[in-house]
């Protein structure tokens, strides 16, 4: 009954709003002529839309307005309306000429001087994107070399007191050297710094294990692998230091991560560890993952402790111990980022490219939003590597128009919620998101898509050179 009533009130305001722009019209046309009365009456339409749609209750769908997704398809068809030329929107007047009985005066020169326009000599700077994104490269991206090299140096002295300390703590375990890597080490770092890793290598007896494809076992993970335990009826359980990791006759990535972060967390002496280096280390024991938070003075970093399987002689995968779920428990996570990176140093170099610095650019826009920080490391360098081997121009020149491209390849991806990994197709990189994640995302960019400059509007209040 409040609905009907409403609408009835709507329709007499809209009824007695209708015999007002009709008492106009018909006054306009005995004063200003059709012309001057079409003018105003598109004029008094166009305020009566506004007035009803703001009288007028929205529903909440219609508030919350167009799903990206419904934008992005209008922004398709958008192209394809024709503009009219710009010399048609506003033809000049033609000037009245003088009669020819009408003597024409000369006109001073300083009258001249006087009704001629001045030009401001502080015209408004207009910066094209290509120059913003240069100057958001300069001033959010780039490291600087100070503390790139202070980074290096505590990483390099945490691996050698952390490896110290697994030699004495777990002597019959034959870990590897710790070596700290990578993209600080890479040069591939943004500004706002991914972690440092810091890999603890198992040295496994090449004759009693090998690696079984994740597709071959019951958990079907195309990128992860299984760690076999072979040669058991010659060389029983226990002939192995990494016999006592096995479950159902499969070295687990979840046992071992759990014993080492028992360890990370309980047995070492951070706090005289950090004293004698000169910084604070803090475990983060609220992370699956086997974090080590370091701070000195305003330089603060993220340590990723990663313990790996290295493949065969011949080959060069590593297997990571990944925080798993689910059949995957067990199994070990195949480590992308030294192809990535090989892939992407390769490209460059055939045509002396600028993919890396699309990728550094993409990482430190995607640091400044908290929607887009989902967006990791390696899916960026995935969108690169996908558009790295189209026949365009990869030059510093155009590195604004692959910067629109590679937003382009993102929200259509996010469209089909699939980004394909570039060496294993099978692989669904996205799969890993939730829905409303990939909605906040994909609307970021597509708004991003229409201002870009939107992105590269930092907060000022941010430090943004925080590792």
């Amino acid at each position: 009954m409040a609905e009907f009533s409403r609408k009835q009130r709507k329709q007499r305001g809209s009824e007695g709003l209708g015999s007002v722009v009709d008492f106009l019209l018909a006054n306009a046309r005995l004063v200003l002529g059709v012309g001057g009365a079409a003018v105003l009456g598109i004029a008094t339409l166009a305020v009566k839309r506004l007035i009803d749609r703001a009288t007028s209750p929205r529903d909440e769908d219609d508030a919350k307005g167009d799903s990206w997704k419904e934008l992005s398809l209008l922004r398709a068809t958008s192209h394809q309306q024709p503009q009219p030329p710009p010399a048609a929107l506003s033809q000049p007047t033609p000037l009245v000429s003088p009669s020819p009985s009408a003597p024409v005066e000369p006109t001073p020169a300083h009258s001249q001087t006087t009704q001629t326009p001045q030009r401001s000599s502080l015209a408004p700077l207009c910066l094209t994107f290509q120059e913003k994104l240069l100057a958001f490269e300069r001033n959010h991206v780039i490291v600087p070399e100070a503390r790139v090299a202070l980074v290096k140096q505590l990483a390099g002295d945490i691996a050698l007191e952390l490896q110290a300390y697994l030699r004495s703590k777990f002597p019959e375990l034959p870990f590897g050297a710790l070596v700290p890597g990578g993209p600080l080490y890479d040069g591939l770092q943004a500004g706002a710094a991914e972690r440092v890793r810091l890999l603890a290598p198992l040295e496994l007896e090449p004759d009693l294990w090998s690696l079984v494809p994740g597709m071959d076992t019951v958990a079907r993970e195309p990128r992860c692998w299984a760690v076999r335990r072979t040669q058991l009826e010659f060389h029983p359980r226990g002939r192995s230091p990494w016999d006592r990791f096995l479950v159902g006759g499969y070295l687990s990535s979840r046992v071992l991560l759990e014993l080492l972060r028992k360890a990370l967390a309980a047995s070492v002496n951070w706090p005289a560890i950090g004293s004698l280096l000169g910084c604070l280390i803090r475990p983060n024991v609220a992370s699956e993952e086997l974090l080590l938070e370091v701070q000195h003075g305003s330089l603060e970093f993220t340590l990723a402790v990663l313990m790996v399987v290295p493949g065969a002689s011949t080959d060069d995968r590593l297997l990571l111990a990944w925080p798993l779920e689910g059949l995957a428990a067990n199994l070990w996570l195949q480590d992308l980022y030294p192809v990535e990176v090989a892939c992407l140093r390769a490209l460059d170099d055939q045509d002396a490219g600028t993919r890396r610095r699309l990728l550094l650019l993409l990482c430190g826009v995607c640091r400044g939003h908290p929607a887009l920080v989902h967006l990791g490391w390696s899916h960026l360098t995935q969108v690169v590597l996908h558009l790295g081997k189209e026949e365009v121009a990869w030059t510093e020149e155009a590195l604004g128009d692959r910067f629109l491209q590679a937003l382009e390849f993102l929200v259509g991806s996010l469209e089909q919620a699939s980004l394909p990994c570039h060496f294993n197709p099978s692989v669904n990189l996205l799969g890993s998101f939730r829905e409303e994640e990939i909605d906040d995302i994909g609307y970021l960019l597509y708004s991003g898509l229409q201002v870009p400059e939107r992105l590269l509007q930092v907060d000022e209040d941010r430090d943004w050179l925080v590792f």
